[in-house]
């Protein structure tokens, strides 16, 4: 690289020289063969190869394992409002274009997905919630969200705010401060209330994004809520691991004869009775340990539900947890196919990255062996298209989703 560029420049070892050629963003600091004795943590910064070839300019943190976040390759570009401007634009014309239709509550932005490293923003009506879980993103955050807001309003939404959830355990990984609160737009108020209502999928749910989990809702199972919707005509679901009765409540909608819901945390049990009755369906609420639960169930004997439907928060989240979350996927797999008369239909997921689809696959069929049942698969899904997977960032695909008549 010839021309001088006025950014602090890291060089990168062979190694991670290869690894950037895969297309991923992120250069750890083990590639790291030097690096300027001063510069400003989440600042912008070239990467280079040990002959000086331009690799890439992106955000540099000094705390986390990944050094850099690679947020283009093209040495011409200038990194000033317009260049995040036009990303703005084509985060939201890619919403447009895959579910133009179902805008009102959907991901906004999906960090590296839309080269938006460590940044990810939900949108609940008029509502938005932001996640900053990356130094350089939050250094660039006032400059991003009022454009975020701008775009949006600009297309007809209404905007009355943005809820930052910066509550989250990766941002001590960056060395930054976790809270929560509204964020400042220029000349605006934010809003009363955190808690808000969203409809999906034609089912009505009240929201509150500063103390629910994650953003506040699960948008990334939207169209699996509506596949699990358009099987439940007539059939006695047990929904286990229910959080705000999302399942649960799309089963009641599409016809489920009747409807159980489970979870161990009675804040969320209090939440989906409150769903349930804003959209006028009768399902019956449990808080319990759902491994315990169907343990009782198995004890109990007989075949209560002929549709069972398996979404517990992940398992793993690294890969030292991997093989006892393996355990554990099987084992609550196994209590629920056994459960099953033949012919009853099982729909089941993992949001872990951590347990890629061949591992599920590999215990799906354990559990199956385990419980002398066959599965005929009827459809596999994955995230919502508003949280774009990345073939050559293999860190923006984690959710599966299997549905398998038991027989």
């Amino acid at each position: 690289m010839k021309a001088e560029r006025g950014y602090p420049r890291f060089v990168i070892s062979q190694k991670g020289v290869r690894w950037a050629q895969t297309g991923h963003p992120w250069l750890y600091a083990s590639d790291v063969v030097s690096e300027p004795e001063e510069y400003e943590n989440g600042c912008l910064a070239d990467a280079v190869s040990e002959k000086g070839r331009y690799i890439g300019t992106g955000f540099v943190s000094r705390e986390s394992k990944i050094r850099l976040r690679l947020i283009s390759r093209n040495a011409n570009d200038r990194f000033d409002e317009a260049f995040w401007q036009r990303r703005v634009r084509y985060a939201w014309e890619y919403r447009k274009a895959v579910m133009p239709d179902d805008l009102g509550c959907c991901r906004v932005i999906f960090g590296e997905s839309d080269g938006f490293p460590g940044l990810t923003v939900d949108k609940f009506e008029d509502i938005l919630v932001a996640e900053t879980a990356s130094v350089g993103m939050e250094r660039l955050k006032s400059v991003v969200f009022p454009l975020i807001v701008r775009t949006l309003r600009a297309d007809g939404h209404n905007i009355s705010g943005i809820y930052e959830r910066n509550d989250l355990a990766a941002r001590s990984l960056e060395g930054l401060p976790r809270y929560k609160g509204w964020f400042p737009l220029e000349g605006e108020a934010p809003p009363a209330s955190a808690v808000t209502e969203i409809c999906e999928n034609g089912v009505f749910y009240k929201v509150d994004v500063e103390n629910g989990q994650k953003t506040g809702f699960f948008l990334d199972q939207k169209y699996n809520r509506r596949a699990v919707a358009g099987l439940a005509k007539g059939r006695r679901v047990l929904d286990c691991f229910t959080h705000t009765g999302s399942f649960a409540l799309n089963a009641a909608k599409g016809g489920a004869e009747h409807v159980t819901a489970v979870d161990i945390s009675e804040s969320a049990i209090a939440m989906a009775r409150e769903n349930a009755v804003r959209n006028g369906f009768s399902v019956d609420f449990v808080c319990a340990d759902v491994f315990e639960l169907l343990t009782e169930m198995a004890e109990r004997g007989g075949r209560a539900y002929d549709f069972i439907i398996l979404d517990p928060p992940a398992f793993t989240k690294s890969r030292a947890t991997a093989e006892s979350a393996f355990r554990g996927y099987r084992e609550i797999n196994r209590r629920a196919m056994s459960l099953l008369p033949r012919g009853g239909l099982l729909a089941t997921a993992s949001c872990s990255h951590f347990m890629p689809s061949a591992e599920f696959e590999r215990m799906l069929r354990a559990a199956a062996g385990d419980s002398d049942r066959e599965l005929k698969e009827i459809e596999v899904r994955k995230q919502a298209p508003d949280h774009p997977i990345l073939w050559n960032v293999p860190e923006t695909e984690y959710l599966k989703f299997y549905i398998f008549q038991v027989i």
